[in-house]
């Protein structure tokens, strides 16, 4: 009987998952909502305004970085209290996310998701270290040459 061992692919899959809703949720954050709106928000929830530029700028590069496997399981561990925080801001306002301000089904979801993925660490195909994206990108040079 042959076994194989799948887990850096299903690693790979909540990698990559979990740093599209990173990304998402600050793409939404700085495009749709922008800025001076989320702080409003924050201000609302009896947060400081001023974590709004912070706030998206974290999700933004926790996103990339759980993407790429660069560092994902720190980036994760980082991202932990955002998700705390939205975890607060959202409990008043029932479960389920279809409610006006969102429930705190997707926060909790997603907390879950980022200390599997802190656990478990980045799978497949990431890249885990600086000297592993100086490797491919001197193999990318000599490649063009």
């Amino acid at each position: 009987m042959t076994r194989y061992n799948l887990t850096p692919y299903a690693a790979l899959l909540l990698r990559l998952a979990l740093g599209s809703a990173w990304l998402s949720h600050a793409f939404l954050k700085l495009a749709a909502f922008c800025i001076p709106a989320l702080g409003s928000f924050l201000a609302l929830e009896g947060m400081p305004t001023p974590m709004a530029w912070p706030v998206a700028l974290l999700e933004l590069a926790g996103g990339t970085l759980i993407i790429l496997g660069l560092h994902g399981r720190i980036a994760s561990l980082v991202l932990l209290p955002l998700l705390a925080g939205a975890l607060v801001a959202h409990t008043g306002n029932g479960w389920f996310d279809n409610i006006p301000g969102g429930g705190w089904l997707y926060p909790a979801i997603l907390m879950m998701a980022t200390l599997l993925h802190a656990r478990i660490g980045d799978g497949a195909a990431a890249l885990s270290s600086p000297a592993d994206v100086r490797r491919l990108s001197g193999a990318a040079i000599s490649a063009c040459r």
